[in-house]
C-alpha cells in the first residue's frame, strides 16, 4: 500500500541526502519526493510517497525521527488530506491534432504554456490519478517530453 509521509525538517545542507540514504540503505523505495521551504525561516517540508505494510512504514517513521535535523514526521495516509501533482507535457500538435490536444487540455482544466510550430506544452495540476489520466489520453497523439513534480500533500482543516 502506498503511504504519504510529511516531514518537517531543518533546511540545512546534507539533510535530504541523509533522508534518501536512510531509504536506500534499508532497501526502501521513494516513489515521489518533493521538498520546499515553509513560512518559518530555516524549516522545510518534505512530502514523500513510499510503499509498504504497516510494519515497514512504522520502521521508516521511527528511523526518520532518529535523524537529528528532522523535527516532525507524520504519515498522513490515514487522515483526510489534499494532494496535488503537476506535469508539463510537450505533445505533438500538428494541424490535424491541435483541436484534440486543446480539448483534452480543457477537460483536465490544464493550460497551454508554450506553443511551437508542431507542438504544445501544457500544464496539468491535480491528483496523481488525474495527471496520469491526462497523460494516458495524450499518449496516442504523441508525447514528446514530460516532466512531473512529486506529490505534495496537506491535511485538511478541521470542520
Amino acid at each position: 500500500m502506498s503511504h504519504t509521509i510529511s516531514v518537517l525538517l531543518q533546511n540545512k545542507p546534507g539533510v535530504l541526502s541523509r533522508i534518501t540514504g536512510l531509504f536506500s540503505g534499508r532497501g526502501f523505495n521513494i516513489e515521489s519526493l518533493s521538498v520546499a521551504q515553509t513560512l518559518e525561516p530555516g524549516l522545510s517540508c518534505l512530502t514523500l510517497m513510499t510503499s509498504g505494510d504497516s510494519q515497514i512504514i512504522e520502521q521508516i517513521t521511527k528511523q526518520l525521527h532518529k535523524l537529528i535535523d528532522v523535527i516532525k514526521v507524520t504519515d498522513i495516509t490515514e487522515t483526510d488530506y489534499v494532494e496535488r501533482e503537476m506535469a508539463l507535457i510537450r505533445v505533438k500538435a500538428e494541424s490535424t491534432t491541435r483541436a484534440e490536444v486543446l480539448r483534452i487540455t480543457d477537460i483536465f482544466r490544464g493550460r497551454v504554456v508554450d506553443v511551437g510550430a508542431k507542438s504544445y506544452a501544457i500544464e496539468v495540476t491535480g491528483s496523481s490519478g488525474k495527471v496520469q489520466a491526462c497523460v494516458d489520453l495524450l499518449r496516442p497523439i504523441g508525447i514528446q517530453e514530460i516532466v512531473r513534480t512529486g506529490t505534495i500533500a496537506m491535511t485538511r482543516a478541521a470542520k
